[in-house]
């Protein structure tokens, strides 16, 4: 039977990455010791991503290692961080080389995409599950955070919304060309790194739409002690969404959905051109959706009620069983 120190070395163990990666020891060492830039702040987040649960058990290996990792990144996108180490901790049933090959190329692929080193973690039997923890940096005084926005501000998203939880609906229904729109969005998201730190010194603040919009609207909303005023019908909508399912369903799924790897952001009015600017030499659009009010309460939504995803709550999951 192979051990787990020899899973880690044929799978886990990236070239020696050197001082220029900031990494004095890594992989196969208790610690990682790492250097951080000068003037820098760390930001460190950790996500924990259960099969069944926040992924099919079923789906490409490839694409549980990808979103295993992309779901701590986004974390750091949000604040404006610049992505440079991460920790993994894997749990599995048994050790499947051609599984284990496939996971690591998927997580190794987004490492080498997002500047990211693995720097250590942990092999261990059980069900499937992967926690990661991703350390980033981002200059002192410039994280965005949850807490800064201010009556007048616009509220804007990046890209577009429902992605997730259309491919997710999808793949629900028997979908499996990784080449659909949808699909790949569910299974194959992108962290808006660059986005994050192309906005600081003008987003007052930012929250990556990991539980729906409205429900992390109410996350910033809540910080900042200030209310909003959207309009649903500018919710930029992900390609493909509404053929998938129909005006109502992709409305529901842009504002509840969740799993949509996007920012939600508030910004003065006058940095809304520039904000534009920035965003499209990356490629990806900012939508407007609306104003930050003085008044607590959110506003526009109708009789809409969508709480998002909750672990220990409404009922709900982002990954299926089928």
């Amino acid at each position: 039977m192979t051990s787990e120190f020899e899973l880690i070395a044929r799978h886990f163990t990236p070239a020696a990455p050197g001082s220029r990666a900031g990494v004095v020891l890594g992989v196969g060492y208790d610690c990682a010791l790492l250097i951080p830039h000068p003037g820098s702040r760390l930001a460190v987040s950790v996500d924990t991503s259960v099969a069944e649960v926040h992924f099919p058990g079923t789906a490409p290996a490839v694409a549980i290692g990808h979103r295993a990792l992309a779901g701590s990144l986004r974390d750091l996108a949000a604040m404006g961080a610049e992505s440079r180490w991460c920790l993994m901790a894997l749990a599995m049933a048994d050790t499947d080389d051609t599984w284990l090959s496939e996971f690591a190329r998927g997580f190794h692929d987004l490492c080498a995409a997002t500047g990211t080193t693995l720097v250590g973690g942990d092999v261990t039997r059980g069900e499937l599950a992967i926690g990661v923890t991703v350390m980033g940096e981002v200059p002192e005084g410039q994280a965005l955070t949850r807490s800064g926005a201010r009556p007048g501000d616009r509220l804007a998203v990046t890209g577009a919304l429902g992605g997730g939880a259309g491919g997710l609906a999808l793949w629900q229904h028997g979908e499996r060309d990784m080449q659909h729109p949808l699909l790949a969005r569910y299974l194959l998201p992108q962290p808006r790194l660059e986005a994050g730190q192309a906005l600081r010194g003008l987003a007052t603040a930012a929250i990556d739409i990991s539980d729906g919009l409205l429900a992390d609207l109410g996350h910033v909303l809540a910080a900042s002690g200030v209310g909003a005023s959207i309009d649903v019908d500018a919710l930029p909508l992900a390609e493909g969404l509404l053929e998938a399912l129909g005006p109502d369903r992709a409305r529901q799924a842009a504002l509840g959905g969740g799993d949509d790897y996007e920012l939600l952001v508030s910004l003065p009015a006058e940095a809304m051109a520039e904000a534009t600017r920035r965003l499209a030499g990356l490629g990806l659009a900012l939508t407007s959706l609306g104003t930050v009010t003085a008044e607590l309460g959110l506003s526009g939504v109708g009789d809409t009620v969508l709480h998002g995803w909750q672990h220990f709550g409404v009922a709900n999951a982002k990954g299926g069983a089928t």
